[in-house]
């Protein structure tokens, strides 16, 4: 029985499962904002909260076990050097989820994990800029979609000339 394990196993070893967290915290703090899956998402935020925590600690230790996690020296040297700079005065929370739509084959949630810039009141608008960007990949979609509906169709006359050169060119051949 497994009372009192808490792990979300994601379907993987457990060594393919830490490279996998490693490697997405090391996008977070490269890109500052990675979209995934909301199970894998809830998954690496403690591991994100934890190296972030390291970082503001700062001491040598604390560098090397950052390194040993996440495998990246030049990530744990960005996560020391600037971004615990930015969070020194923050107790906790560093990082929010913010959900998005369905993934359309397999329908797995989707969401967005990233770092806590700022108030509560940068929050908002974070989570309103991303909706209005997932309403504009939307329109964009459904305006490529429309393009593709207004091409031009072929008329009769074109059809049955291209249908008499392909015999004459068999008469040719044959």
């Amino acid at each position: 029985m497994r009372h009192g394990k808490r792990t979300a196993k994601l379907g993987r070893t457990g060594e393919h499962r830490n490279a996998m967290l490693a490697n997405m915290v090391c996008s977070l703090i490269k890109h500052g904002r990675i979209t995934t899956t909301l199970a894998k998402a809830k998954a690496a935020r403690p591991y994100a909260e934890k190296m972030m925590t390291l970082a503001k600690n700062g001491s040598l230790h604390d560098r090397r076990n950052a390194a040993s996690r996440l495998h990246q020296e030049d990530m744990v040297r960005k996560l020391f050097n600037e971004l615990a700079e930015d969070y020194k005065d923050r107790p906790g929370g560093y990082t929010r989820i913010i959900k998005l739509e369905q993934r359309r084959g397999d329908a797995a949630q989707k969401a967005i994990l990233e770092w806590v810039e700022g108030s509560a009141d940068a929050s908002e608008t974070d989570a309103d800029d991303s909706s209005q960007e997932v309403e504009l990949e939307a329109e964009v979609i459904s305006d490529s979609a429309e393009v593709k509906e207004e091409q031009p169709e072929v008329s009769e006359q074109e059809t049955e000339t291209t249908e008499e050169e392909s015999k004459d060119s068999e008469r040719q051949s044959g």
